[in-house]
């Protein structure tokens, strides 16, 4: 069912052709607003800001010095970074040069980005300097067939590093010589130009291998659907690796609006009154904590009662088209740069008494649904289909249909349409287990009413945090199992007060193994011995992966017939 309006947007066949039709209709207008540096409170705060036609105009010059440095097309370059003008133009100029990026998550630790840049099989990467040591690391013990290292913070070529700056210099004179090896490269909008690890990293992580194609069709769907213009700025709130953030970054390109970056979570607020951007797109986490700042502020002032009952006033105001809560909680509004009119939530369930109460103040608020496979909008509310507690309709361009469905209709979410990845890199078996002819299988679990999706539970054993990270037990249990003397583990999120869930780990030891090894059986001695490997693992893991609590005992976990752990029921058993 797909009784939605459709806005007629132009078309794009690849991100060439994105930024070219951008530059044509936007060139004079801002497509970044930054900070020259970070500000002590107090100092004045100065911006640049880049236009389309700079911002090509330096995509350009690191696309033609790729090319002089031998980076041949079809051939992969990771870029690891904060969210930052540089990773853009990075990002694009390896892209519309008919190359693949690899964009790395900025939290993994050490051995996994050595990991990783070993199995992308980069041939450069872009990286700041935070990142020196490891770069350093891989280039000298040589840990991957990485060649060239460049880096967005020297301001000289240094000990072999390649300073961003300067080879931005050498890109224009090689234009200015009439070097076109990169503007008249051709785009292949159908093969693989985006190689994404899921969050499973390290050895059983999957890369998935997105086109052009893909993306554009995503960016055409959702300004089809959702209202922005050139007039919008976003501020973003999400690392740039993740696909969420990615996409957006090309929609408000496509729309030749301009981007903002934020300086932390802590700084949101005072970062949207310095931008003043008109949407923000985020994860219910950072929802919650805008909403938990202004009640705070709100039962400071003694209005907790007053705001109340002017949101149950307005409500039914809004029913009979009177609209007045931007006027009403004008002051909540100013709070957060004054222009906010769309905030867009997506990567992670949304809480509905959250958006019920965002909505009583006048801030209107889209939840969507997808995954790194789908590039990765599957369904979203918009301008014509919203519906609090769903994720909105499917995109004009995704079928969805619902399989096995139980009793309720309920059922695994199975999807196709040109937005959907080609597969995993280099793993057919993984591929086939997800695909039947072009339906994807999402692992999720859902129903369908009135053309609106709602998303039940996972399929899948993804434990999914708040801030949208997914942590894979499978990838931890593996790191478990390797401790002496256990015998099997169950990796598992434990519900927590605030609505997130923290990873937790049940270990079954082996008595007799364990005996040998430390000498006795004593519990508290044998969870010491457990404690203490488990710290040991959570070091090599980005915080969000950390195994907080665990149980340790030597009573077998209850199984299928064929030796596998009935997950439901021991998480069931335990909590």
């Amino acid at each position: 069912m797909k009784e939605i309006y459709y806005k007629n947007v132009r078309k794009i066949t690849d991100f060439k052709d994105l930024l070219n039709q951008t530059v044509e209709l936007y060139g004079d207008r801002p497509a970044f607003k930054f900070k020259k540096r970070m500000y002590k409170k107090g100092e004045k705060v100065e911006f640049n800001t880049m236009s389309y036609k700079e911002f090509k105009h330096e995509i350009d010059c690191i696309g033609t010095a790729l090319n002089n440095l031998g980076i041949k097309n079809d051939e992969n370059v990771a870029l690891i970074a904060k969210d930052r003008y540089e990773w853009n133009v990075a990002y694009y100029a390896v892209t519309t040069g008919d190359k693949i990026i690899v964009p790395l998550d900025k939290s993994l630790p050490d051995n996994e980005i050595i990991s990783l840049a070993e199995r992308s099989k980069a041939k450069a990467i872009f990286f700041e300097e935070k990142y020196l040591d490891v770069m350093k690391k891989i280039r000298d013990e040589k840990l991957s067939s990485i060649e060239l290292y460049i880096c967005f913070d020297l301001e000289e070529d240094t000990d072999g590093f390649i300073s961003y700056k300067k080879l931005i210099e050498k890109g224009n004179q090689l234009l200015e010589k009439g070097d076109r090896s990169f503007l008249d490269s051709k785009i292949d909008s159908e093969k693989m130009t985006i190689m994404l690890f899921t969050s499973g990293t390290t050895s059983i992580s999957k890369a998935v291998m997105l086109s052009q194609k893909n993306v554009c069709t995503n960016v055409m769907d959702l300004c089809k659907i959702i209202k922005f213009d050139e007039n919008d700025g976003m501020l973003a709130l999400l690392p740039f690796h993740h696909t969420f953030q990615s996409t957006i970054n090309h929609v408000v390109v496509f729309i030749g609006g301009f981007m903002c970056f934020c300086d932390g979570l802590k700084y949101i607020q005072q970062n949207l009154c310095e931008y003043k951007p008109t949407v923000l797109v985020c994860v219910p986490l950072i929802l919650e904590s805008i909403y938990k700042r202004i009640m705070k502020n709100i039962e400071k002032q003694g209005k907790i009662k007053l705001v109340n009952n002017m949101m149950k006033f307005t409500d039914v105001l809004d029913k009979v088209h009177i609209k007045v809560k931007r006027k009403v909680f004008n002051e909540i509004h100013e709070a957060l740069g004054g222009n906010i009119r769309l905030i867009v939530s997506g990567a992670a369930a949304m809480d509905e008494s959250l958006a019920k109460n965002l909505s009583g103040l006048g801030l209107q608020v889209y939840q969507g649904y997808g995954l790194t496979e789908t590039s990765p909008v599957i369904s979203v509310e918009s301008d014509h289909a919203i519906k609090i507690g769903s994720v909105g309709k499917p995109l004009p361009s995704i079928e969805l249909k619902i399989e096995d469905k139980d009793e309720k209709g309920i059922g695994e979410i199975v999807v196709k349409g040109s937005s959907i990845m080609l597969g995993y890199y280099q793993n057919n078996t993984a591929t086939e287990e997800v695909f039947t002819g072009e339906w994807f299988h999402t692992g999720d679990l859902g129903y369908l009413e009135n053309g609106y999706l709602y998303i039940t539970g996972r399929k899948k054993n993804v434990i999914v945090q708040k801030n949208g990270k997914n942590i894979f037990p499978e990838e931890l249990e593996i790191l478990i199992d390797h401790i002496p003397g256990v015998k099997e583990s169950m990796v598992y999120g434990r519900p927590t007060k605030d609505g997130d869930l923290d990873v937790c780990a049940k270990i079954v030891y082996d008595k007799d193994v364990i005996k040998d090894i430390i000498g006795y059986v004593q519990k508290d001695e044998i969870y010491k011995h457990m404690k203490k490997y488990i710290s040991d693992i959570n070091h090599n893991m980005p915080p969000y992966k950390h195994i907080r609590d665990i149980i340790v005992t030597d009573e077998e976990m209850i199984k299928t017939t064929t030796g596998k752990v009935k997950r439901h029921e021991e998480i069931k058993k335990i909590l």
